[in-house]
C-alpha cells in the first residue's frame, strides 16, 4: 500500500525533533515540512532530504495527518489557512501549541474535523521526550494509536483528558528547564567545593539522567529510594536537611501552580 502523507507544518525545534524520530523510526510516512522562508526550507531539505516549501498550500488536500507546530499566537492563522486550502475528508489534525484548547481548535477548522491537541516537550531533541495527548470529538481509535505511535518515536506518549493539559505543560513542558536550572545549580556547587567546572557538569549530568532511570524502571516511591540513600548521621542526610530548610519542596509546588495558570492564558 502507498504510504501516507504527513506534513509538519512549522518546522522548528519540535517540528525538527519529530521529523528526526519519524525518519529514525521508519515511519510509514511520506514527509514534507512547512517552514516561514525559503531559506530554511532549503536547509530542511538538505538536512534531511525530505520536501519543505514555505508555500505548502497545494499539498494539504492531499495530506493524512498534519502536526501544526507553531507558536499558540500562530496557531489561529495556520489553522484557518489549512481550512482554506482544503484539509482532506479524514485527515487528522494535531496541535502542540500549549494553551490552545480543543474548542478552539475544532473552532477553527471546522466541527467535523478530527483534532488531536499534544503536549510534547524538547527531550524529544535526544529521543527522551515525554508527550500527552487529548483527543477530540471526531477522533477515532485508530487516530490516536496512529498520534501515540508519532510521538512514540521521540519518547514516551500517554492519552488523558483535556483538562489535565495545563498541569501537563507546566510539569513536562516547562519540567525541562527546572532540571536545567538544578543542573546548573548543583554543578556551580560542585565548583565551589573544588571540582572542576566540566567534572561537576559531567557529574551531575549523569547522576540526575541515573536517578530519573531508576524511578522510570522501578515502582518504588520516589521517598523510599531517596532513603536507600540517606544513612544515619551521613552526609546525605545532611545536604537534605539544608535542602529542606530552604522550603525546596514548597517552591517547586509554587512554581508548577504559577506555570499551570499562565499555560491557561496562552491562548
Amino acid at each position: 500500500m502507498p504510504k501516507k502523507q504527513l506534513g509538519i507544518v512549522g518546522a522548528g525545534a519540535i517540528g525538527q525533533a519529530l521529523l528526526r524520530g519519524l525518519q529514525t523510526g521508519s515511519a510509514p510516512f511520506k514527509i514534507w515540512a512547512a517552514t516561514r522562508t525559503p531559506q530554511s526550507a532549503a536547509r530542511i531539505e538538505r538536512d534531511f532530504s525530505i520536501s519543505a516549501t514555505d508555500d505548502y498550500d497545494e499539498l494539504v488536500p492531499e495530506t493524512d495527518v498534519i502536526l501544526v507546530c507553531v507558536k499558540p499566537a500562530q496557531t489561529d492563522a495556520t489553522l484557518q489557512r489549512l481550512r482554506k486550502t482544503g484539509l482532506k475528508k479524514s485527515a487528522l489534525v494535531i496541535s502542540v501549541a500549549a494553551g490552545v484548547p480543543l474548542s478552539a481548535l475544532e473552532g477553527a477548522l471546522g466541527d467535523d474535523v478530527a483534532v488531536i491537541r499534544a503536549m510534547p516537550n524538547v527531550p524529544a531533541l535526544v529521543s527522551e521526550g515525554m508527550t500527552v495527548i487529548s483527543r477530540g470529538r471526531h477522533v477515532t481509535k485508530d487516530q490516536v494509536a496512529e498520534a501515540t505511535d508519532i510521538f512514540k518515536s521521540v519518547g514516551r506518549c500517554i492519552e488523558l483528558a483535556e483538562h489535565h493539559l495545563n498541569a501537563v505543560t507546566a510539569i513536562s513542558g516547562c519540567g525541562p528547564a527546572y532540571v536545567f536550572l538544578i543542573i546548573e545549580a548543583l554543578a556551580d556547587a560542585g565548583v565551589s567545593v573544588g571540582l572542576p567546572r566540566d567534572v561537576a557538569r559531567e557529574l551531575v549530568a549523569q547522576t540526575v539522567l541515573g536517578a530519573a532511570k531508576m524511578v522510570q524502571d522501578s515502582e518504588r516511591h520516589p521517598a523510599a529510594m531517596r532513603d536507600d540513600v540517606t544513612t544515619p548521621a551521613g552526609c546525605t542526610i545532611g545536604a537534605l536537611l539544608v535542602l529542606e530548610d530552604g522550603k525546596i519542596r514548597s517552591v517547586l509546588a509554587r512554581a508548577i501552580a504559577e506555570a499551570t495558570r499562565i499555560a491557561g492564558t496562552l491562548a
